[in-house]
């Protein structure tokens, strides 16, 4: 991979013949060089998909233009199509409530720079995590929350949100549900780490109802938040194996090393424009 920075293209369409051989094409007409390449078809549906990387060392010309060109062949094939570069470092906040191991654990992979962006805000109902902000040098919102604040309570997060300019929204074990203008104003850009391996065990205390089913297998996954509480397109998700000797206890504690991993893998994705949404759906590219 190369150390200088490079366009990438997420796109999908009808699916037809010659279209690897058409934005490769485009690509070398370029004088870009592709680096990483991925394709799927999804048959029954007809529906192709790809992302394509290539270096902007010998492009002749500007950003916007490389797009408008790019748009053109998009017209011709009915694509929907997303360019971003390698070297925008998009801004990401992270809403927690009460349980501070996934905030901890992105705090701690972004200072290491394993996360390409900037963490520009952490907002909580809580105040518990004021201290770990400061450590880490991100400005800290507390927004306290009950059934009669809510809605003012909501806005006044979407008014930090907006006024920061974040480009990313992490919910990082943020117990409460939002409403319609947050969600639509953060569309395909909000993950949520759901501590159950869905479809199965929705809503509150997953872990309780896996250990009332007796489960063998407990998981966590990341997904889309949308208006439809844990219903949406689903990035990544993660099991590990329990047994009749775990408690409750066992399991949660299990489980929230699982939540850890399964929430970077999908931020880290979305970050480096590997994720593609299509209906209920995702493509994540490798």
């Amino acid at each position: 991979m190369t150390d200088s920075p490079t366009a990438r293209l997420l796109l999908s369409c009808p699916d037809r013949t010659g279209l690897v051989a058409r934005v490769a094409d485009f690509v070398w007409k370029l004088n870009g060089n592709i680096v990483h390449a991925d394709q799927h078809t999804d048959s029954e549906a007809g529906v192709f998909f790809q992302r394509v990387e290539f270096t902007l060392d010998e492009v002749p010309m500007g950003r916007h233009e490389l797009a408008d060109r790019f748009a053109r062949l998009a017209d011709e094939c009915s694509m929907e199509w997303k360019l971003s570069f390698s070297d925008e470092i998009p801004r990401v906040a992270i809403l927690v409530s009460k349980f501070g191991h996934c905030l901890y654990d992105l705090l701690a992979r972004w200072s290491a720079g394993q996360l390409s962006c900037d963490v520009v805000a952490i907002i909580s109902n809580w105040p518990d995590h004021a201290d770990t902000a400061r450590h880490f040098g991100v400005p800290y919102h507390e927004f306290p929350v009950n059934p009669e604040t809510r809605a003012e309570q909501e806005r006044a997060v979407l008014d930090i949100l907006t006024h920061v300019g974040v480009d990313l929204v992490v919910l990082a074990r943020y117990m409460q549900i939002l409403g319609e203008p947050l969600i639509e104003a953060f569309r395909g850009r909000i993950i949520n780490i759901h501590h159950s391996f869905l479809p199965a065990f929705k809503g509150g205390h997953p872990y309780a109802q896996a250990h009332v089913r007796g489960v063998k297998l407990i998981g966590a996954t990341a997904h889309y938040a949308t208006e439809d509480l844990d219903e949406g397109p689903i990035i990544d998700q993660g099991v590990t194996a329990v047994s009749h000797r775990d408690s409750v206890s066992d399991l949660v504690l299990k489980g929230r090393d699982l939540e850890t991993v399964v929430l970077a893998r999908a931020v880290r994705a979305h970050l480096a424009g590997r994720v593609l949404v299509y209906g209920h759906k995702t493509v994540v590219f490798d």
